[in-house]
């Protein structure tokens, strides 16, 4: 079984703004969000990840950084891990949109939801499923360990995938910033190993 870690990427000022960020271009990691990437890095430095997969946003960039520097890895850009396409909703306040009638429709029935101009809880699941999935098949020898960093919503969305949970209840689990989720995938299960957690990881296995 193919070990995934998910990774959120580190803090960032912009949603002290009450904006939804998206896809937004130059958010970068703040002081607090540089530290926790270095605690990943440094977390991860002895443990033997085959592959690191990014989100081509600055700020997953950033925080993948001290873990490929740490491991010796190259960074492999990623496109499908991109953040949700919010579309029209991108830089608007979040005070202004939970008056919206849809908001309800994003809190209660995400399944339903189309971003206007953007994609579909669903259609970004299957996006962000797809890519791990190919992740897995090219590094499923047993045991192998493999990284991504992007966001927090799609982690979401693909841990309920797996775990085989309804879309309408991703947004219970967790997923803080500069936090690591792993999942122990095969080709016929699925085990969450770890939701969440923020450095260290004693359960990682080291290399000899």
């Amino acid at each position: 079984m193919t070990l995934l870690l998910l990774i959120r990427h580190g803090e960032n000022e912009f949603v002290k703004t009450g904006k939804l960020v998206g896809r937004l271009p130059d958010v970068h990691l703040n002081s607090k969000g540089q530290n926790q990437a270095s605690a990943l890095g440094e977390a991860l430095r002895n443990v033997p990840l085959k592959a690191l997969y990014v989100s081509p946003l600055e700020r997953a960039l950033e925080t993948a950084a001290p873990i490929a520097q740490a491991r010796n890895l190259s960074v492999i850009e990623e496109p499908n891990l991109m953040d949700t396409d919010i579309g029209d909703w991108q830089g608007k306040s979040w005070r202004r949109l939970a008056l919206k009638k849809e908001w309800k429709i994003v809190q209660e029935a995400p399944s339903r939801f189309r971003f206007p101009n953007g994609e579909s809880f669903p259609e970004c699941q299957t996006r962000i499923v797809g890519a791990l999935e190919r992740m897995i098949q090219k590094h499923k020898k047993p045991q192998e360990i493999v990284a991504a960093v992007f966001h927090a919503d799609p982690i979401k969305l693909a841990v309920a995938h797996f775990l085989g949970m309804p879309l309408d209840r991703f947004q219970r689990l967790g997923c803080d910033t500069g936090s690591l989720t792993a999942l122990y995938v095969g080709e016929t299960a699925a085990q969450l190993v770890r939701l969440n957690q923020r450095p260290p990881f004693d359960f990682l296995a080291k290399e000899k």
